[in-house]
């Protein structure tokens, strides 16, 4: 694989048509790769699919058990796999190549995106069915994740990474702002069959974009070679001894696992929020999800356009700020102000975890990358079933609110720490931040 700085060149010296698109693309140096852009664009289709179907599966799930552990046990499901699985998914994600397995566990999704619509269309769903797909969605993304995202300094190079690690954040979001949404109107109108069909279609995009991939236009990455070849457990037991011994890598994956097994799992019971605190119906609970959103794609855009390098206090005073939007959204009973605490919670949980998914990516060394965002994956969606499962059984034993309050403060305890513990982490940060480093 060879580097782009001849493709930058020529994007920059005759390419564009306008002033304006230059300045935007100075804005957003990783959209001037055409290799990030496909993706990218694909990328934002595919996730308007993927949270129309989340959305519509979570509010099928109510109407089919009536069951605030119904909804736990199925995003315990989801990412149960992506816990047992995902550490030897970074394993592969640093053997083979990144493009050619992504497009093998894309197309898998969209199969099973479809054969859940082909169960609804025929009225044959049942609960089971849900669990059965929901499991296999987890086997996929427990390598389909550390892929992705290791994949995505071989598009843009290191000194893009950030603002395309941002960049994938907004368009993540972008989408959970359109796909809840919309799913919320479909479902009051045509139920929830037709946002199963869309998610489907949806991955056509992305497919088409990984096709059309220029090999030849990735950045090129220092692979380590050995003399021996080493053994899946072995190189496993490589990424997981850096992680252990790295400061800054272990702070940062400690910090996420535990906000992520309590705090970040509240879309699991976004429905009961929408239901059982504010009393609203499908398109409530749609706006509720899209509210989410909306204040995650402003973090994620003023992280992108601000371009600035990590910085452990920011990202620990971000998932304080997190803890707290928590907290309030599960005492709020007013419709209108948990439409504001929504956002305020999203932006605080995306401008922290962008920050720490890029300190990550920049710290890592080319050729342990994957496996250690495969750590990072495993802490981030991996301890959910764990979370899910807890909050769904405490919002059945306690209720709703109760269930996120306990979740924020056990989040905050864990950035406390952070911040206490910090002092190592900052000084390996800052030694791979110099110039020595890049």
């Amino acid at each position: 694989m060879q580097t782009t700085k001849q493709e930058n060149m020529q994007f920059s010296s005759g390419s564009l048509p306008e002033p304006q698109i230059g300045k935007f693309l100075q804005m957003f140096p990783a959209l001037r790769q055409r290799n990030f852009r496909l993706f990218w664009f694909g990328q934002f289709i595919s996730l308007i699919g993927t949270w129309m179907q989340t959305t519509g599966q979570a509010w099928l799930v109510l109407q089919l058990t009536h069951n605030d552990l119904a909804l736990g046990t199925v995003g315990a499901l989801q990412f149960l796999p992506v816990l047992l699985f995902t550490l030897f998914g970074g394993v592969i994600a640093d053997r083979l190549p990144k493009r050619r397995v992504l497009l093998g566990t894309q197309t898998f999704a969209c199969l099973l995106a479809a054969t859940l619509f082909t169960l609804y269309v025929t009225h044959t769903i049942q609960i089971w069915h849900i669990y059965i797909l929901a499991f296999l969605l987890g086997i996929n993304n427990s390598l389909d994740m550390p892929t992705r995202q290791a994949f995505v300094v071989e598009m843009v190079g290191r000194d893009a990474l950030a603002n395309a690690v941002a960049l994938n954040s907004s368009v993540f979001n972008m989408a959970k702002i359109v796909g809840p949404g919309v799913a919320g109107l479909v479902i009051a109108r045509f139920g929830e069959g037709p946002l199963f069909l869309g998610n489907a279609i949806s991955f056509i995009p992305v497919l088409f974009s990984l096709i059309l991939l220029d090999p030849t236009k990735l950045f090129a990455v220092q692979r380590k070679t050995s003399a021996t070849p080493i053994g899946p457990l072995q190189s496993l037991n490589n990424g997981l001894k850096y992680v252990w011994k790295t400061p800054a890598i272990f702070l940062i994956i400690a910090v996420v696992g535990i906000v992520s097994l309590f705090g970040i799992n509240f879309n699991v019971v976004e429905p009961l929020v929408g239901t059982e605190l504010l009393h609203q119906g499908a398109q409530g609970f749609g706006l509720i999800s899209s509210s989410f959103g909306v204040g995650a794609l402003i973090g994620a855009l003023s992280i992108a356009t601000g371009n600035k390098a990590p910085s452990f206090k920011k990202m620990l005073t971000r998932a304080a700020m997190f803890c707290l939007g928590l907290a309030l959204v599960g005492l709020s009973h007013n419709y209108l102000l948990s439409l504001g605490l929504a956002m305020f919670t999203g932006f605080s949980m995306i401008t922290f975890t962008a920050t720490a998914n890029t300190t990550l990516q920049t710290i890592a060394p080319d050729h342990l990358r994957g496996r250690v965002m495969s750590v990072y994956m495993l802490v981030f969606n991996g301890t959910t079933p764990i979370g899910n499962l807890f909050t769904g059984w405490l919002a059945g034993l306690a209720g709703i609110s109760i269930a996120l309050v306990v979740n924020a403060l056990a989040s905050f305890i864990a950035v406390l720490v952070g911040w206490i513990k910090r002092g190592p982490a900052e000084d390996n940060l800052q030694q791979s931040l110099s110039p020595k480093k890049l």
